[in-house]
């Protein structure tokens, strides 16, 4: 299959054609419909207008959260080489002096533990160019590398040659700007982008025997990379999958006082080599070489990044269940997220962390009665306060959150890290809805973020008439986002509960007692997944109030143990 590819490659006679696509990325940008599709492309038109849709929602209120980009990468050009000779006083005529081109800059990327989006990248990155070579043997300067910075959890696709959104390469720039030019024309395109030349020796050097050995030669090279790279581009395509931060091995033989080297990252796109002076050109039949080659253009790739947040627990509910309440309670607040009495007021998905003591309390729950009202209620009630000067001898949140706790020595923020011993992250996710997968509310978009949680948590709104229906319904759309998914559900939180008996009537009380059990009979009956080894097991069913901070102790129990469960397995599949 590769001997396919010596056809295409570059030749002193003739230069590859562009290849055929699709649909061009500008009909993509333009919205406008493509003729046909290839049978090998990810996504058809409509999956693409619906995701663009989708993205559009996810950007509204000013959120910047994005968790899928494509970006065209460019290695540094190389730089060119210099055709000198050197000259001295009672020297006019010196030997060849040109210096080399100096070699463009690597880029790389590195995970970052502190970014938690990928806004931060730009769509086009391209490398630092290298130095030009001088006279008197200077070389050029090398390219600084650049570094592309991700957040953990990213993955690193290189996008393959059929695929319409990916950007050209190389030579198939080289041979788009080439096209409608007559052959003589184009061969003398492709030796101004080649070649340096001394001046007024342009023509004269094209007709050296010294300088068409030295064009094939290079042609030949150029073969040879192509061929290398079309080769790399099938066998070994770049994918990543940066879930951990890299570390550097300090190395003790190392003499002292040298400052110690940033991790760079993994090479995605190399710089192009620099350009050869005139004097590599010397030889016994050509002393007085008057050309030096051009620096190589970089690598262009274009890649594929997809973010998936390394949260321990990953929130699934239906809109308005009280994901970002809960969220929230646990974190005392700390988390920072929109709760209101609409629909989709989470857009995108949102972690916080949850701190444990040994005994089992936990950061969000050390101050009893903290009520989590709406955020918009909230800030209301603190600006009356702040006109009526209620502020001035007032607590402060934290004050009223941790006043009984400071009696205790410890409280909240700083204060607990005299108590905290073990802590997990959690994922609150825009709510999901039936036929999501039509792009019916946020679709599917978001659920890329915790597909590599390590338990999830069904979170229903049990003052509904039908909440198991609800139940019924979120399994079916982690199913259909990826089968399986929904095996890694652990428990099923039932919030809100304090609605159902909120004027303490022991027959309403009652009658979400009957409520509750038929709950946990549906779970029981329709809710078993499996675990790794097949065996079957059973969803938890607790009814909390997350507005009220209500039997929250169990869930953050249950959940520590969950926790421990996946981190111990996955740490003996790795071993294993």
């Amino acid at each position: 299959m590769l001997h396919s590819f010596l056809d295409l490659l570059p030749s002193t006679s003739a230069f590859c054609r562009r290849g055929v696509y699709p649909f061009s990325t500008c009909a993509v940008a333009h919205n406008s419909r493509p003729s046909r599709v290839n049978e090998h492309d990810s996504e058809d038109y409509e999956t693409y207008q619906r995701r663009r849709r989708t993205e559009w929602k996810r950007k509204q209120g000013g959120q910047t959260f994005l968790d899928h980009l494509i970006i065209n990468v460019r290695g540094g050009k190389g730089g060119d080489g210099c055709a000198a000779f050197h000259r001295e006083k009672f020297l006019p005529f010196g030997p060849p002096s040109g210096g080399n081109g100096g070699r463009g800059g690597d880029v790389y990327i590195l995970p970052t533990p502190e970014l938690t989006t990928l806004t931060s990248v730009a769509k086009r990155v391209r490398g630092e160019n290298g130095g030009n070579g001088q006279g008197t043997w200077q070389n050029g300067k090398n390219g600084s590398p650049l570094v592309i910075r991700v957040p953990l959890g990213t993955i690193v696709r290189e996008l393959p040659r059929d695929d319409p959104r990916r950007a050209k390469d190389e030579w198939e720039a080289e041979a788009e700007a080439l096209e409608g030019l007559e052959p003589a024309d184009k061969q003398a395109r492709m030796r101004d982008n080649r070649w340096v030349h001394y001046p007024r020796y342009s023509e004269s050097n094209v007709e050296r025997d010294a300088f068409k050995e030295a064009e094939q030669l290079l042609y030949k090279q150029e073969r040879d990379r192509r061929y290398a790279r079309r080769k790399r581009e099938m066998e070994e395509p770049i994918y990543l999958d940066l879930d951990k931060e890299l570390e550097v091995e300090k190395d003790p033989n190392l003499p002292l006082g040298l400052p110690r080297k940033d991790t760079l990252g993994h090479l995605v796109a190399s710089g192009g080599q620099g350009g050869l002076g005139n004097p590599h050109f010397l030889s016994t039949d050509n002393r007085s070489p008057k050309f030096a080659t051009r620096g190589h253009e970089g690598e262009r790739i274009t890649l594929s990044l997809e973010l998936k947040l390394l949260a321990d627990i990953g929130l699934v509910g239906m809109p308005n269940a009280g994901k970002s309440t809960l969220l929230r309670a646990l974190t005392g607040g700390r988390a920072k997220t929109e709760v209101a009495s609409y629909a989709f007021t989470t857009l995108n998905p949102i972690v916080g962390v949850v701190r444990v003591a040994a005994d089992g309390s936990f950061e969000g729950g050390i101050s009893e009665g903290m009520v989590h009202e709406e955020t918009l209620i909230e800030e209301t009630q603190d600006q009356t306060k702040m006109e009526s000067g209620a502020f001035a001898d007032a607590l402060t949140r934290n004050q009223q959150a941790n006043s009984d706790a400071l009696t205790r020595g410890y409280g909240a923020g700083h204060r607990f890290d005299i108590v905290e011993h073990f802590r997990f992250t959690i994922a609150d996710n825009p709510g999901l809805i039936s036929q999501a997968s039509a792009n019916v509310g946020l679709g599917h978009s978001f659920l890329r973020s915790i597909e590599r949680s390590l338990a999830l948590v069904y979170v229903v709104d049990f003052s509904n008439p039908a909440p198991w229906d609800d139940l019924a319904i979120l399994r079916n759309e982690l199913e259909q986002y990826l089968p399986e998914m929904s095996n890694k559900a652990r428990i099923v939180i039932a919030n809100k509960a304090d609605l159902l008996a909120a004027d303490n009537d022991p027959a309403s009380i009652d009658k979400a007692r009957v409520k509750l059990k038929r709950l946990e009979e549906f779970v029981e009956k329709e809710m078993g997944v499996e675990d790794e080894d097949g065996n079957s097991r059973s969803l938890d069913v607790i009814p909390i109030s997350a507005k009220y901070s209500q039997n929250l102790e169990k869930v953050v129990g249950l959940m520590q143990k969950y926790v421990i469960e996946a981190r111990e397995n996955t740490a003996r599949r790795k071993h294993s």
